[in-house]
């Protein structure tokens, strides 16, 4: 079994509390985009796979360790239920930088989930998908909806909403900074917004440069200013809005179809270009 596993934008993201168990409350949109990882699914064996789970990498270099991959804990996760699960053997060939504020390792997992449900019919549920999903990252429940998604709590509690964008071009640019989820937290001031991020995405998108935000670009833009300058070179060259994705560092902007420029980025940025035909993936 081939998947491909999206990522995803956060379209505004507003730290609204600090919770009892650590983490923050939050409020903010999920976008799904057609840019895509590729895992594979295989049927081990216990000489192959070490009588449960292996996993080989491809592509784009993936830190930590191979049991920490979230590959790997989603299989965990369901052997411990379903004991029958037959030894796997995953090969996950990255295409998406980690650590990008784009969700790719958190997809890889809800996706594993999903196509380990599917080849072994294991009769889940998407309620019981989610619960796992839940279990092994806060924004990995979205990936097994996949659909555009307004998200509070700590980003697990999901709403179906209807965003269509297909009259505009996602332009995605990575700088090959990874910014630490956790030192971004700590910097960040929880308030409550004046105004629902719900309320602001239902308007013109023109009105989102001056309204929707996202409260972890002051504190990263300070350190890194060459992420800032990706999103003033979007707004440059014709973005009707332009936003980091997450806690960073990676930067989008969204350009009406036919206003779509030719913008050069150093060898090193992961950059891609995207049409947005559909409302989800």
């Amino acid at each position: 079994m081939i998947l491909f596993s999206n990522c995803k934008i956060n379209l505004g993201l507003h730290i609204t509390g600090k919770r009892k168990d650590a983490y923050h409350d939050l409020e903010t949109v999920f976008f799904p985009v057609p840019i895509n990882d590729v895992l594979e699914i295989m049927t081990g064996s216990d000489s192959r796979s070490g009588g449960s789970v292996n996993l080989s990498l491809t592509g784009i270099p993936v830190p930590g360790t191979i049991t920490g991959n979230l590959v790997v804990v989603a299989y965990k996760l369901l052997k411990k239920d379903f004991p029958n699960l037959p030894p796997v053997h995953f090969h996950l060939h990255k295409m998406l930088p980690p650590g990008a504020g784009l969700g790719a390792g958190s997809a890889n997992g809800a996706f594993a989930i999903k196509g380990l449900n599917d080849k072994y019919k294991l009769g889940l549920t998407e309620e019981q998908l989610i619960g796992y999903a839940a279990q092994i990252g806060s924004d990995t429940p979205f990936f097994i909806i996949n659909e555009p998604c307004y998200a509070t709590g700590r980003g697990e509690k999901l709403e179906r909403i209807q965003l269509d964008l297909s009259d505009y071009t996602l332009m995605i640019v990575n700088p090959g900074i990874e910014v630490s989820t956790a030192w971004a937290f700590a910097y960040v001031t929880p308030m409550q917004p004046e105004k629902s991020l719900k309320d602001i995405i239902a308007q013109p998108i023109s009105t989102w440069r001056n309204e929707l935000y996202n409260d972890f670009e002051s504190t990263v833009f300070r350190s890194y200013p060459q992420i800032e300058k990706i999103k003033n070179d979007l707004y440059d060259t014709g973005a009707v809005y332009a936003s980091m994705s997450g806690s960073g560092s990676t930067v989008y902007g969204l350009f009406h179809k036919d206003n779509v420029p030719d913008i050069k980025f150093p060898d090193n940025y992961f950059h891609k270009t995207v049409s947005l035909a559909k409302a989800s993936v």
